[in-house]
């Protein structure tokens, strides 16, 4: 088995409890975990919040941990899917899609790679949003 090139020091642990909300919009936070290769964040929804249409070339994985969110696929929106508590939605890489919150919502996404737009603030299409 070939060595693996890391030490103690490159280990984090953190504690969602523990870690600043960064507010996106009066109705959207977020917390970020980010490695070297992936993503993860929980992202909180208030009802009625809009996650603009977008895409970006990160695959993404949303699993829903309290609430819903209703997703639009497609560049015209063409593919409704409703996901709640408990359930999981593949996206991948550079497919169009748009949410709403169908009620208070707590999601993890995952993201490969990380989101960068999300690390420098450059994500404008979604801090945008009312």
């Amino acid at each position: 088995m070939p060595s693996i090139n890391t030490s103690a020091t490159d280990v984090t642990f953190h504690r969602w409890s523990d870690m600043p909300k960064e507010a996106v919009t009066d109705q959207i936070s977020r917390r970020l975990v980010t490695g070297q290769g992936m993503m993860l964040a929980h992202v909180y929804l208030a009802k009625g919040a809009i996650v603009p249409k977008h895409q970006h070339h990160n695959e993404q994985i949303t699993y829903i941990l309290e609430g819903a969110l209703r997703f639009w696929i497609g560049d015209a929106g063409e593919q409704v899917i409703d996901v709640r508590a408990g359930e999981v939605l593949h996206i991948p890489s550079n497919v169009w899609h748009k949410a709403e919150a169908l009620e208070d919502t707590l999601d993890v996404d995952v993201f490969n790679p990380p989101r960068q737009d999300w690390l420098d603030g450059t994500d404008a299409y979604f801090h945008n949003t009312k």
